[in-house]
Formats: C-alpha cells, sequence, structure tokens
C-alpha cells in the first residue's frame, strides 16, 4: 500500500539525496574523514568516545561502559584489549570475570591532548552554519537517536 500525503495523493518516491539513511551515513563518512584529518590515525572515533567516557566515568566495567557508549560487548572488549596494549587504559579482573577499565597516565594525557582538537572538529564540522542551526541540527539528531535507541543492535544505556 503506497503512502499518502495529505491532499490523499500517493507520495513521489524519495530523491537519494533526499533519503535520511543515506544523508546520514554521508554524515558519518565525513565526520570520520574530518575526525582522522583533525586528530591523526592513532585514535579512532570509536575508541575516543571508549577513552572520553573513561575519562568522565574513572573505573567503569566492560560491561556499562558498553551501554554508555552504545556498542556491544564483544566490540568493546576488543576496543579495550587495544587500548590496553596502546598503554592507554588498564584492565582489571573483577569477580565474575567482569573487568574494571581504568585510564593511565599516558591515557589521560591523550585525553587531555585530544579533547580541545575534538572541540576544533565540531567547529570545523559545523564551519558555513549560524549558531541556531547548528543546535538544531544537534538538537535533531538527538532526538533522532533518542527515539530510535531500541532498533540498535546495541542501545545507549546512559
Amino acid at each position: 500500500m503506497k503512502k499518502r500525503n495529505a491532499a490523499g495523493a500517493p507520495r513521489p518516491p524519495l530523491d537519494l539525496y533526499e533519503e535520511p539513511g543515506h544523508l546520514i551515513r554521508r554524515a558519518h563518512q565525513i565526520t570520520v574523514a574530518m575526525f582522522y584529518e583533525k586528530l591523526g590515525r592513532d585514535v579512532t572515533p570509536v575508541q575516543y568516545a571508549v577513552l572520553r567516557m573513561l575519562d568522565e566515568c574513572p573505573g567503569l566495567d566492560q560491561v556499562t561502559l558498553a551501554q554508555k557508549v552504545a556498542l556491544d560487548t564483544s566490540t568493546t572488549a576488543d576496543i579495550a584489549a587495544r587500548l590496553e596494549s596502546k598503554g592507554w587504559i588498564v584492565r582489571e579482573l573483577l569477580p565474575r570475570r567482569q573487568r574494571r577499565l581504568v585510564l593511565t597516565p599516558e591515557g589521560k594525557t591523550l585525553i587531555a591532548r585530544l579533547t580541545p582538537l575534538v572541540r576544533d572538529l565540531r567547529d570545523s564540522l559545523f564551519e558555513g552554519m549560524d549558531e541556531a542551526d547548528a543546535l538544531d541540527l544537534i538538537r535533531l539528531l538527538s532526538k533522532f537517536v533518542h527515539l530510535n535507541n531500541e532498533q540498535s543492535r546495541a542501545p545507549l544505556k546512559p
């Protein structure tokens, strides 16, 4: 059954460049490319999110960390192992095979260096937009993510 507009006429198909999924994928491509351009390739955007959360909430266990950054637990375990091998975190074994994650001094130094660069990245991403449009985009993306959180393979659980 075709969707109809308010007047009852069939709605035309969306142009590819107006499809939300396509636009979101392109926005992701652009932000990742700009992330690497601004911050280098030592840290991925997802690794940055993990490090940032550990800086904000020291000593999280791996499962809680996964929930707070919307990753599945196996991906989080892989990322934690990589970050540990780089010397940026320590994984401490807890009861019931859980692991507590703590930034090392090197990890804290890294986050302190990257955070201002991420602020600059944000400014670059919104260059050419006025502040109201930038805030509207963030507000609408946040709303979209919140409304569709449970559709994710790894829902955010703040």
